[in-house]
């Protein structure tokens, strides 16, 4: 049966994408079909084929079905600014129907997991009134949470955590992604994440040299997603 899941963090620049390839690859190796959308990003390169986020680019590698560029983020924007303000520039518009309407086409390919990617926090702005946070509300997605283990993680993680729970979402797991090697107290923290929150980690993944998909897929477990594997 296929599944599919928004992937938030607990702020921007905190691994989503790191992690998300990680999940798809873990779902590959499990035999499963994957299929990913980055609706919006900021922070394209101009290219002969057009504006390319790296981000976008990464999780169509890992995708098992047949999806264009478009398909997979069918917003674009140059600048690396939130996006309700690279939207502006560019005299647009986000509007949530709109994004829907382009991720639903891609959920509408059943593959067995697909991943939508968020941009920056749960709140980021799309427009003068709606949020990014409005789109899996609007798709029911239940949510997977990418916690950039740093000091401030847990007020982070719970705040994070409440703010889908009281938009009426489920938080289906989360993932400790360790990005300060000096952490002091890091088991302790993540001893209080896990106490915390009532949704089961996925994984840990520590800072590695080489974050690749393949690589991070090593340290995180579909398990807890409650998937048939």
């Amino acid at each position: 049966m296929p599944v599919a899941f928004f992937i938030t963090g607990t702020d921007t620049d905190v691994g989503k994408t790191t992690v998300a390839a990680g999940l798809l690859r873990a779902a590959r190796l499990a035999g499963m079909s994957t299929a990913a959308v980055k609706p919006v990003a900021a922070g394209c390169e101009m290219t002969s084929a057009g504006l390319r986020n790296s981000d976008a680019l990464a999780l169509l590698a890992e995708c098992s079905e047949s999806l264009s560029y478009a398909e997979v983020n069918p917003f674009a924007f140059a600048p690396a600014i939130a996006p309700h303000l690279a939207a502006g520039e560019a005299g647009l518009t986000l509007e949530v129907a709109e994004l829907a309407t382009a991720v639903q086409a891609v959920l509408d390919r059943q593959a067995d997991f697909t991943l939508v990617e968020g941009a920056g926090g749960w709140r980021v702005p799309l427009n003068k009134s709606a949020t990014l946070a409005q789109l899996p509300v609007a798709l029911e997605l239940p949510v997977i949470v990418v916690v950039a283990v740093r000091l401030g993680c847990i007020n982070h993680a719970l705040l994070t955590v409440e703010a889908i729970e009281r938009d009426g979402l489920r938080v289906a797991g989360w993932v400790a992604n360790l990005l300060d090697s000096h952490m002091p107290r890091l088991e302790e923290n993540l001893a209080a994440l896990e106490a915390r929150l009532s949704a089961p980690c996925l994984g840990r993944v520590p800072l590695l040299g080489d974050a690749s998909a393949a690589n991070v897929a090593r340290y995180l477990d579909l398990r807890g997603l409650n998937m048939p594997l």
